[in-house]
């Protein structure tokens, strides 16, 4: 019976005895017939009076057994000692296998669903303005107020991320926005509507969180290519939400183009059930039973062994454990200089990326045939003009910058490194802005267009690399978040740039974007940390 399970040997080899022992098919008494493996490691547990002097995880995993020689290793005195080995350590090893391309796929939808209402902005401004009668100032309004709750969410979410975990972090982040993105195509009133927008700019502040997760999960020598190649989800958004207008603005109106555009959020919401939590996040919570149980996952997925010995916390992990974290913690002495750069180039990212977009409609609908306007008798941004099939399909085509910019990222980012990236991609997007000041012809408008957005594209995603690499653990989501909310504070001003200032004169926007891009050049290159081959702290 489970008596004679129970005295506990001193010795680990006495262990190993009892565990050999008691798994021999030739030993096992009737009681203990029809238990699996796992169930006699389970008995065993329930039945020692003490810690036993080994663990049996590995063993239920069908990993290898607790007294392999490859588990310890022998001190300079003579006794064995067991191997010990940490997240990183583990994460290394495991490489990058299905569970990977799983996480990938997840990711990407929440990522392609943030583009999706992100591109639905410059969209929606003309079909308003002949829906309300709204004025340049209450289009401004309409970017403003996605953003204000975006700016406001972002701390928020990263700090729920950082207590209750990344993944239920996402899903209420995403299920908000989503619920609130189909309101907001109901609404019968211009107000209301902001309402509802800023509302679902609070939830779409979360979702920014699934770049943490899912570099957490990544090897180093993948993580930067596998981050940027992730933002390819972003450009299929733009993508599709152009295509989306396309087909259903001329048939069905804006308030149909709304409520499908947030479908893609809730279907992320539903699909985050599958989502594993951090391993990073429940070691820095003194959670190493779950963190060893999420890395079995992996490892099963993979087809791969985790390192011999035991899951151990590193140091960075003990001290969250013991004293958590504070946003302050982003502005310590050693983090000071990285974290207001940061902020800077996010800043600068923000503003001159949705600048860039919503600069797009303006000069499309504008009666400036210099610069792209095919309406010469249009004398102000403020009256009715619907954007064309000829629009829409221009608007199409510049979207499709987003994919040679990741691509170029892709290429070049463990080549030269981040900063120098980044520095290079703001230089190019500076370049092409400048040439718009000029009196060209609408092809060479978009292709200028097309360029520069291809480059400032490129370097928002490498900025959406640097920032997880720099930060420790601790850190890591409440870093992304402070830095995503201090982007959306150069979002909500590019609106009164691309929209407002436009009405004045075309010009000013250019100036100001090119102003920005030297700004965002000089930043990155004066980052202290460069983070290409450095392992996740």
């Amino acid at each position: 019976d489970s008596r004679t399970l129970a005295p506990a040997c001193p010795s680990t080899m006495g262990d190993k005895a009892i565990l050999t022992e008691v798994l021999e098919a030739s030993h096992l008494t009737d009681t203990y017939g029809d238990l699996t493996a796992k169930g006699i490691i389970k008995e065993l547990r329930n039945v020692h009076s003490e810690e036993p002097s080994v663990r049996y995880s590995n063993l239920e995993e069908g990993g290898p057994g607790p007294m392999d020689s490859s588990s310890t290793v022998t001190t300079p005195g003579g006794t064995e000692k067991r191997k010990t080995y940490t997240v990183d350590d583990a994460v290394e090893t495991l490489g990058f296998g299905r569970f990977q391309l799983k996480l990938s796929v997840l990711a990407g939808l929440a990522w392609m669903a943030d583009a999706m209402e992100m591109m639905l902005l410059s969209l929606l401004t003309p079909a308003l303005i002949c829906e309300w009668g709204i004025s340049s100032y209450e289009q401004a309004l309409v970017t403003t107020c996605v953003f204000c709750g975006m700016m406001l969410s972002s701390t928020f979410w990263g700090r729920i991320c950082d207590k209750i975990g990344r993944k239920w972090g996402l899903m209420f982040s995403a299920l908000m926005a989503c619920v609130c993105g189909v309101f907001s195509g109901l609404a019968s009133s211009f107000y209301f509507f902001l309402f509802v927008r800023g509302l679902v700019g609070f939830g779409i502040g979360g979702v920014p969180q699934s770049i943490t997760l899912y570099s957490e999960f990544l090897p180093t020598a993948q993580r930067a290519k596998c981050v940027v190649l992730i933002e390819s989800f972003w450009a299929i958004g733009a993508v599709l939400e152009a295509l989306l207008a396309f087909f259903v603005m001329n048939m069905w109106g804006w308030r149909a183009l709304v409520c499908l555009s947030s479908l893609p959020l809730g279907i992320f919401a539903l699909s985050s059930w599958w989502l594993p939590e951090s391993a990073r996040f429940h070691m820095s919570k003194g959670e190493e039973g779950k963190a060893l149980e999420t890395l079995m996952k992996v490892a099963k997925e993979n087809g791969k062994q985790l390192p011999p010995g035991d899951l151990v916390a590193s140091e960075a992990e003990k001290h969250h454990a013991k004293n958590g974290t504070s946003i302050f913690s982003l502005l310590s002495p050693d983090l000071r200089t990285t974290t207001l750069l940061v902020w800077l180039i996010w800043m600068v990212n923000a503003f001159s990326y949705y600048g860039m977009v919503l600069y797009t409609t303006v000069l499309f609908r504008s009666h400036d045939e210099c610069h792209g306007g095919l309406f010469s008798n249009v004398t102000s941004v403020e009256t009715c003009v619907p954007l064309t099939r000829s629009d829409y399909f221009d608007l199409l085509m510049s979207s499709l910058a987003e994919f040679p910019g990741l691509i170029i990222t892709a290429l070049i980012i463990e080549w030269v490194g981040r900063k120098k990236t980044m520095a290079l991609e703001f230089a190019v997007f500076g370049v092409a802005t400048y040439l718009l000041y000029f009196c060209l012809t609408r092809s060479t408008v978009i292709g200028l267009i097309f360029i520069g957005r291809a480059f400032i594209s490129g370097a928002f995603q490498c900025a959406y690399v640097y920032t997880p690499e720099v930060y420790p653990t601790t850190l890591r989501a409440s870093g992304l978040g402070a830095a995503s909310g201090m982007a959306r504070i150069g979002a909500i001003i590019t609106p009164f740039v691309a929209q407002v200032a436009a009405t004045s004169n075309l010009s000013y926007p250019v100036g100001i974007y090119g102003t920005a891009a030297l700004i965002g050049l000089i930043s990155a290159l004066s980052l202290p940390i460069e983070t290409k081959g450095r392992q996740m702290q």
